[in-house]
């Protein structure tokens, strides 16, 4: 669960019912709280240089109102975004939200709950009668922020009664005991990302560890919830094959038998833009990520920028790797892709 060193409540925040209920839990818990007579957040979070400026961004909550209610496209894994939470508190390191959220990332809540899912509505009539896939996690991990706001829980509710609507979101975090109870029908898909141990503790700063995300995959496995597993980014480091293969091991020993849904897996190379690098190194001057571009292969994405990402023989190897064990361990589940 986040919590927050500050919490900002921009204007008109307190309009809402759900900005008044969070001012009061706040004050109420002795949180700094600030209330801006304008919306020009940044101003209030402190910060001399970019280590701290985004030390400080991470322990920050904004409390805000979405203003346009056009969603952004989410194009390949969903068809619009749906704008609940912007920002994570969780600091790894290789994150591209490091580059997309300026210097002080903060995490914005929105309040205005209803105004975006009568927006959804919307957008869900538009394309009838074909099926729209809202993605909640686009920039975000909605899940440590969820205590205190149940956007997510009062989603699923909302995506349940839509017949011609699907909701998915992914995470890293455990928070998750008060959706089990929800009556979901199938409609809400949930992921988890998952890493080994080394991974987690070298790089995934501030989340749950691996056998905490099982555990809590696991409780929504068995209440019923379409679950699949994001293994990213994979990092070949010495013994990764070894620790991969005790991940996946876990993992199937902890899912029921009998699912209404066949898992489903995505994985994700290690990869990064010069923009990422320089950022990163900036903001973590000793981190220990793998970024030497002598040893990686640039490649230009599908959005018309160029990544470093592992030798093509390298992936080959890796994709052979993931493959064989997935489906040893998963022998009914579904593998999206392996990039």
């Amino acid at each position: 669960m986040f919590k927050p060193k500050r919490v900002i409540f921009e204007k008109d925040a307190l309009n809402y019912p759900l900005g008044q209920s969070l001012y009061k839990q706040f004050n109420k818990a002795h949180h700094e709280v600030i209330m801006l007579s304008s919306n020009r957040v940044k101003s209030a979070i402190p910060g001399d240089d970019l280590p701290s400026q985004y030390e400080n961004g991470k322990q920050t909550l904004v409390v805000g109102i979405k203003k346009s209610l056009k969603f952004q496209s989410c194009k390949p894994s969903a068809h619009y975004q749906l704008p609940l939470v912007s920002g994570c508190m969780g600091q790894c390191e290789y994150c591209y939200l490091n580059t997309q959220l300026g210097d002080k990332p903060f995490v914005k809540v929105h309040v205005n709950l209803d105004e975006i899912l009568d927006a959804a509505k919307k957008y869900i009539y538009e394309r009838l009668p074909e099926v729209t896939l809202f993605e909640g996690a686009a920039t975000s991990d909605p899940v440590p922020v969820d205590p205190y706001t149940h956007a997510l829980a009062d989603c699923i509710t909302f995506f349940a009664h839509e017949e011609h609507a699907r909701f998915r979101f992914v995470t890293k975090y455990t928070d998750i005991d008060h959706l089990l109870s929800l009556d979901h029908k199938g409609h809400t898909q949930i992921r988890f990302s998952l890493n080994t141990d080394t991974v987690i503790h070298a790089y995934e700063h501030g989340t749950a560890m691996a056998a905490k995300r099982i555990e809590a995959s696991q409780k929504l496995a068995m209440a019923g919830y379409p679950l699949g597993f994001i293994i990213a980014p994979v990092f070949l480091y010495p013994n990764w094959q070894e620790e991969y293969t005790q991940l996946l091991s876990s993992l199937s020993q902890k899912m029921p038998s009998h699912l209404n849904e066949p898992l489903f897996f995505e994985v994700i190379s290690h990869r990064y833009t010069t923009k990422a690098k320089n950022r990163i190194l900036q903001v973590f001057p000793e981190t220990t990520l793998p970024m030497d571009n002598e040893t990686r292969q640039f490649k230009y994405g599908q959005f018309g920028y160029g990544k470093y990402i592992y030798p093509k023989e390298t992936l080959t190897d890796l994709k052979h790797f993931f493959t064989e064990k997935i489906t040893t361990f998963f022998p009914h589940a579904s593998i999206l892709y392996i990039i």
